[in-house]
């Protein structure tokens, strides 16, 4: 597939995230803030950075993609659909009986979908035991992709796989933290302060690269470089805006756990068809 324009890739991001609140909307649950601040790296793995194929969601050589904090699935069932995997109009099944779409993803309802996440803390633990076993294979051309959250570094279960990987030096592992500074209770600096991320990440043994995790441009060149580093595992410290390009939600804790009502939702949509305002929608 051809490379992608900077600017296309950002119009894509900017759909997803209209499409994030059409489906928390019509949901009537759901999490808005961290969906839409990952919008950019999710376009970034699934339309420039990874091996995948929607047509053929068991190949080989595909890529993994791991959802550690998983109840963020909206953007990644939007931009699954923005890619082809299934229909855009799933995407209002979002959380319904019987939906494929759930709350959480569910490895077994959806082609593509790698792995169940619910409880926090677990997806980095599944990266590293696939990573072992494509060693233990000789698979040498895949790579696994695992996104986090900040808050779910409360959870010592991350830092049980983080001794893991940075003792065998698992260097098919790319993970990614959304560092929002954001969780359900507040500021992660207030809730249990996290800093300093970077030395800590670099104290268990990991390559450690920090981002603007809303520049698409930024994320793809990171990727690139995270990629090129072969004697250790990566961890990518991405630095986001949550509830991006929404104002009355970006930065705002509250928004974690809550979806936008009708008014709330025909606002957000506004200012994202206008991107702020800069332009003149037609939906005016």
């Amino acid at each position: 597939m051809p490379k992608l324009s900077i600017e296309r890739l950002q119009t894509i991001s900017n759909d997803i995230r209209e499409d994030i609140i059409r489906m928390l909307e019509h949901a009537g649950s759901g999490h808005s803030a961290g969906p839409l601040g990952l919008a950019d790296i999710f376009t970034a793995l699934y339309f420039d950075v990874m091996k995948h194929d929607p047509k053929n969601t068991e190949w080989d050589e595909r890529d993994i993609l791991l959802l550690s904090n998983g109840h963020c699935v909206p953007v990644r069932y939007a931009t699954m659909a923005h890619a082809g995997y299934f229909d855009k109009k799933e995407l209002l099944t979002l959380r319904q009986l019987g939906s494929r779409l759930q709350g959480h993803p569910e490895r077994l309802r959806l082609p593509g979908m790698e792995s169940t996440s619910g409880p926090l803390g677990s997806g980095l633990s599944q990266a590293c035991g696939m990573a072992l076993a494509m060693r233990m294979d000789n698979i040498k051309n895949r790579t696994i992709y695992v996104v986090m959250g900040d808050g779910e570094q409360d959870e010592g279960n991350v830092w049980e796989a983080a001794m893991l990987g940075g003792k065998y030096k698992l260097s098919n592992i790319i993970a990614i933290t959304d560092r929002n500074n954001i969780q359900i209770d507040g500021q992660t600096e207030y809730v249990m302060p996290l800093e300093d991320l970077k030395e800590k990440w670099e104290a268990f043994g990991w390559h450690t690269l920090e981002v603007d995790g809303n520049n698409i441009e930024a994320v793809i060149d990171v990727l690139s470089m995270a990629k090129a580093i072969s004697e250790k595992s990566v961890m990518i410290i991405a630095h986001t805006i949550p509830g991006k390009g929404v104002d009355f939600m970006e930065s705002d804790f509250h928004w974690h756990g809550m979806p936008p009502d009708h008014e709330q939702a025909k606002k957000a949509l506004h200012e994202l068809r206008t991107l702020g305002g800069k332009i003149r929608s037609e939906h005016e």
